[in-house]
């Protein structure tokens, strides 16, 4: 059998690049665990694999002076009738292989090396998959469970979960989808890859696979915030003076950006203009609302952002939306507050260049109350 053996392993070696050595280990463990079950031992156990012969099982006892545990231990007078030259300390040898453990041994190789194989594979697929984390993926929709997806990618089997997708896509069998790789995992049947449609990461690898100027370093970004299936906001700067990052984002005839909405069924995307200003950040990231005047609180993190006031409910979004998204982007919160356009002011009778903001705000508050 070993003849045998020994040439499997050679194959196994050659064609899926697992050492043999590593194999005869695993063997070797799962061998004496076999001998110990079926035949009640207890001695240390020895495996010899010779090349031209059967499996040998062998069992090893110390030389002692006075044996205390005959499973274990021999004396040195009966270890020198074995041979002359032992002494105390020396480990004897003997042969203990059962006339059936041929049978064993055979079953346990077999099992021990496809276990391997597969141990192999597995580990082989998961160091091929980690350096894909936080990466785009394109996945094959294999099945759906109830509100769960079935995928597979590149051989890999994945779940996007009801909370990874969003509400835009209506999943097919058969169908490809982009995903955004969260997580590599080594699970029971393998590789498992955990996925996701509505994290942020997803828009910016789209953004990557479209404009060739992110890979090349010009353009740079600097932050998303997402609603996924609804809205997105990213903050992009430009590396190079002769390259504006909005208008390369959103590509010629708006193709780069409309590709990653289609990708993402429709889901609207603002392109921001990144300022270290945060002022002049926090403005951009209120589009497409303008801007009358920003105060910056630096202690609390906090701008106070006045807009006209036909413009307020666009600044502050559907539900809210709009000044929810451009605060987390920011990170800054916004306090929005609205002064009438500066036409309606003119009409109030409001000399603008005469007041301060603060005061303007007031008067034109105490107008439209006797207004009223």
């Amino acid at each position: 059998m070993s003849a045998e053996l020994f040439n499997l392993l050679d194959e196994i070696e050659e064609e899926k690049g697992i050492s043999k050595d590593v194999i005869l280990d695993a063997l070797e463990s799962a061998l004496i665990s076999a001998y110990k079950k079926n035949f009640g031992a207890v001695q240390d156990i020895n495996v010899k694999f010779p090349e031209n012969g059967d499996i040998k099982i062998f069992a090893r006892k110390t030389v002692v002076d006075e044996v205390e545990n005959r499973e274990t231990e021999i004396s040195l007078e009966n270890a020198r009738k074995i041979k002359g030259e032992y002494e105390i300390g020396d480990i004897v040898e003997f042969e203990v292989t059962p006339d059936s453990f041929g049978r064993i041994a055979a079953q346990t190789a077999r099992q021990v090396v496809f276990q391997r194989i597969r141990e192999a594979e597995r580990e082989k697929m998961v160091d091929e998959y980690s350096g894909r984390e936080n990466s785009i993926a394109s996945a094959v929709v294999r099945k759906i469970e109830r509100r769960n997806v079935m995928l597979e990618i590149d051989g890999a089997e994945s779940v996007l979960m009801s909370n990874e997708q969003v509400k835009n896509d209506n999943y097919r069998v058969g169908e490809r989808y982009k995903v955004f790789v969260v997580e590599v995992a080594d699970g029971i049947k393998g590789v498992h890859l955990v996925v996701s449609r509505s994290h942020p990461g997803l828009v910016r690898c789209l953004f990557e696979l479209e404009v060739p100027e992110i890979s090349q370093g010009i353009i740079e970004f600097k932050g998303i915030s997402r609603e996924a299936g609804s809205r997105s906001k990213i903050a992009v700067a430009s590396n190079s003076s002769n390259v504006d990052p909005v208008g390369t984002c959103i590509g010629p005839k708006g193709m780069r950006v409309q590709n990653v909405i289609d990708e993402l069924r429709g889901e609207k995307i603002d392109i921001i203009r990144y300022s270290d200003d945060p002022a002049e950040f926090v403005s951009n990231a209120l589009s497409p609302a303008d801007v009358v005047s920003i105060e910056v609180f630096e202690d609390s993190k906090m701008c106070k952002v006045t807009v006209p006031e036909s413009q307020l409910s666009l600044a502050i979004g559907k539900e809210g939306q709009n000044v929810r998204l451009a605060a987390r982007l920011t990170g800054w919160k916004i306090d929005l507050s609205a002064v009438p356009d500066s036409s309606n002011a003119d009409d109030l009778g409001i000399d603008s260049g005469e007041l301060t903001e603060d005061e303007m705000q007031r008067e034109v508050s105490e107008i439209l109350n006797e207004q009223e």
